[in-house]
């Protein structure tokens, strides 16, 4: 069952491109007296620090050992709300492809036609939401957690509400069936990236999900955030979701869509089969658990 397959280390790095320093605004003491006494407050070993958290988040203010602790400890917490969020997503999507299912599609012989819609399943957020990485979030936490469920669902919903079926050839026994009516037969198994959506860009652009993720986020949090540490956050979340959306596509198969239809040509002894005409498919959930 291909899931969705996250490189979290793309993520730690798209974090650390765009160069946070620790803390916000930080300037040192000026003047002969101030840069002495800054300067004598500290401990030889205490002037020079190496990073504990490889890759690292944040960059310190200057290089001191008080300085790269903070810088460490945060940086842990970012990772690991960044890393618990790609889970949570997974895990939603898991769910999502368990009721995921093609519905009012039209077969004419071995092909299929499905409009814009024809793919239907659950919103992601409340899954994000509810996912067991993250669901006892609380205070502010809760408010990225739900911002990021947000962006991704919206963009998620977009792309799925455009994906349509163009005329596949999915039932070859169907050109020419040897009965009245064709029973439910399983269709022959495609990728879905054969089935394309007007919205992909929705999921493939980083930036537009960034900035659903943006959008979504509490205003008080936004306001007080002087150095956008958000905006990083949602940048290299959305960067990660979008490549594991780029790689399942072609990996993920679209298969047991049972299809059925009438044969009216259908006359023997004169003529022992014919095609299906205006058929449709059973829409039971399962469609894409391969």
């Amino acid at each position: 069952m291909p899931s969705l397959q996250f490189v979290k280390i793309m993520g730690n790095v798209k974090f650390f491109s765009h160069s946070l320093k620790l803390p916000v605004g930080w300037q040192a003491p000026s003047g002969k007296d101030g840069s002495k006494q800054y300067g004598d407050a500290l401990k030889p070993d205490e002037k020079m620090a190496v990073p504990q958290l490889i890759p690292p988040w944040f960059m310190p203010a200057e290089p001191t050992k008080y300085f790269q602790d903070s810088a460490d400890k945060i940086g842990k917490e970012f990772k690991s709300f960044h890393d618990d969020m790609l889970d949570a997503i997974g895990f939603a999507h898991n769910m999502w492809k368990l009721q995921a299912k093609f519905s009012s599609i039209q077969i004419m012989g071995p092909s299929v036609l499905g409009q814009p819609g024809c793919l239907q399943g659950p919103e992601l957020e409340s899954l994000i939401k509810n996912a067991p990485m993250c669901a006892a979030y609380m205070g502010n936490k809760a408010k990225y957690r739900d911002a990021v469920a947000a962006g991704v669902s919206k963009c998620f919903k977009d792309w799925q509400d455009k994906v349509m079926i163009p005329g596949l050839p999915l039932y070859p026994a169907f050109a020419m069936f040897p009965g009245p009516m064709a029973p439910p037969m399983p269709n022959v198994p495609v990728p879905l990236i054969a089935c394309p959506s007007a919205m992909m860009s929705r999921m493939a652009d980083p930036t537009q999900m960034a900035n659903e993720m943006k959008s979504a986020l509490d205003g008080g949090i936004k306001k007080d955030d002087k150095d956008k540490h958000h905006e990083a956050l949602f940048d290299a979340l959305s960067t990660v979701v979008s490549l594991a959306f780029i790689i399942w596509l072609p990996a993920q198969q679209m298969m047991t869509v049972m299809g059925k239809g009438q044969i009216p040509t259908f006359a023997p002894p004169f003529v022992p089969a014919g095609p299906v005409m205006a058929g449709d498919n059973l829409p039971i959930p399962g469609h894409l658990m391969a």
